[in-house]
């Protein structure tokens, strides 16, 4: 860091070459990320496992398998996303034509996050590589094995002059903010967030926040026993077996109708102890909390006198071991801490209403949260839900799957996050769309030019409402004037 002003200036020069925008160089480093990943997957399920307790199962799924996945389909789209397209433009634009042509921002930072500290970063990663940039990595601190794996590794794989990751905490990052940087892409709390929102307006810096909230599952009062059991199993997933409950994207609370709420608790019950076994602990197929300092915050939530009394499963903490059983409670005050912060680990509270047509008016009453998933096959509250209330995505009967289509954005809106990426709209996170236009020498249209006068309103009037008979007629001086109003 004592150099990091000629460090960084040096890797804009390096773009500013030319040596990022071949699809040859962007082709070798998305490579260079897959062999990353197929090389290492030892040591990565180590490192996850060191830093978050993830199995190698969970591990694989959320972060090696997910990335694997992504930069193969850069990979194969990438000629496409680089094409310029052709813009059509009307028939009185004669002798022009036009076209987009997608250009790299320059020189990229990404401060990545704990929860998915390789898939997060390398999904990033793919977006920035794939649209020709120059990019500073800064992996989570709180992840310090996965963050020593990445600084470790990258070099070996991608060109160095183009790629590098900074090591550090706060102070480090405060550091890198004050750069001037094309584009800052930020992972993480709403809070850390509006730091990087604040630094970026010194330069003006574009920034992509993805952030979070509360996310919320709405629960139908389902008849079909298979629907019942598919439902628990995916919420269960999305909630328990994704970073325990570490994950912007993961469910933080059900809305469900009372007269079904007993049943659902039941059902969670059965189902967790097929998921974790009689004791969760023992079963490594749940994550651990990522340091003291969250695991206390958890603590807190649950140790708040208000709260006790909704337990109705688990509670059971570890602090020696950062464990913390999958926990279920019902009716929490809506007041408390754990309804108006993002829990952000394996406490699932269950809030009852008379109908469940009242979930709409409850989710406009709060932030616009990072997903909405709703389990229903009622087709009238499914169009309810998307046309009456705002969130980043909304799912319908499952959770997280829209994180691993990449056909689809992924991002927030409002208080969740800012910008989309994922496929392609990774790649035009972090690209510019140049508007480029060819015009002929010998055509033009005089009317454009002063002096001005009566008949040359009227060739504007003609030619801005695409009027071809109307522009014929008023050059040949036999189109109706229009009434001409002058102040």
């Amino acid at each position: 860091m004592e150099d990091l002003e000629g460090e960084l200036g040096a890797m804009r020069e390096y773009h500013d070459g030319g040596n990022t925008r071949d699809a040859s160089w962007r082709r070798a480093q998305l490579r260079g990320l897959l062999l990353l990943l197929l090389e290492n997957q030892a040591e990565i399920f180590s490192a996850l496992q060191q830093d978050l307790g993830k199995h190698p199962a969970e591990a694989y799924r959320d972060e090696i398998g997910s990335a694997v996945k992504s930069i193969n389909y850069a990979l194969h789209h990438l000629k496409g996303w680089m094409s310029n397209k052709k813009a059509k433009l009307p028939a009185v634009a004669l002798l022009t034509t036009a076209a987009i042509i997608p250009e790299p921002l320059g020189l990229v930072l990404i401060i990545s996050s704990w929860n998915f500290p390789i898939g997060l970063s390398i999904e990033s990663l793919i977006g920035v590589i794939s649209a020709g940039n120059s990019v500073v990595l800064k992996p989570s601190e709180l992840a310090p094995t996965c963050s020593s794996f990445l600084a470790r590794k990258m070099p070996l794989y991608l060109d160095t002059k183009a790629v590098r990751v900074i090591e550090g905490g706060p102070a480090i990052g405060e550091q890198l903010l004050l750069q001037r940087w094309d584009k800052i892409f930020f992972t993480g709390s709403t809070r850390v967030g509006r730091i990087v929102m604040t630094a970026a307006a010194k330069h003006l810096t574009p920034v992509t926040l993805e952030l979070g909230g509360k996310c919320p599952a709405i629960v139908d009062t389902l008849s079909s026993s298979w629907d019942k059991k598919a439902a628990v199993e995916r919420i269960l997933g999305a909630k328990f077996s994704a970073c325990a409950g570490q994950a912007c994207i993961g469910i933080d609370y059900i809305l469900v109708e009372q007269k079904f709420c007993s049943a659902l608790v039941e059902l969670m019950r059965v189902n967790l102890k097929t998921m974790f076994g009689e004791n969760p602990k023992q079963s490594r197929s749940i994550a651990r909390i990522v340091n003291r300092h969250h695991f206390q915050r958890l603590k807190s939530l649950l140790d708040d006198p208000k709260i006790r009394g909704s337990v109705v499963h688990g509670g059971f903490m570890d602090e020696d071991d950062l464990f913390i059983e999958p926990t279920i409670l019902v009716d929490p005050p809506l007041e408390s801490a754990i309804m108006e912060d993002e829990i952000f680990g394996p406490l699932l509270p269950i809030i009852t209403l008379n109908k469940i047509e009242d979930s709409i008016r409850f989710l406009k009453s709060r932030p616009k949260p990072l997903s909405i998933y709703a389990f229903t096959k009622d087709e009238s509250l499914q169009r309810r839900i998307l046309s009456e209330t705002s969130s980043g995505s909304v799912v319908f009967n499952d959770a997280l799957i829209q994180y691993l289509a990449d056909a689809l954005p992924f991002g927030g809106v409002g208080g969740s996050g800012i910008g989309k990426y994922h496929g392609k709209f990774s790649f035009d996170e972090f690209s510019h769309q140049k508007a480029v236009a060819w015009r002929s020498f010998l055509v033009d249209f005089w009317f454009r030019f002063p002096p001005w006068n009566g008949y040359k309103l009227q060739l504007f009037q003609n030619f801005y409402e695409y009027d071809y008979i109307g522009i014929v007629l008023t050059v040949l001086g036999i189109g109706k004037q229009r009434a001409i109003h002058l102040s």
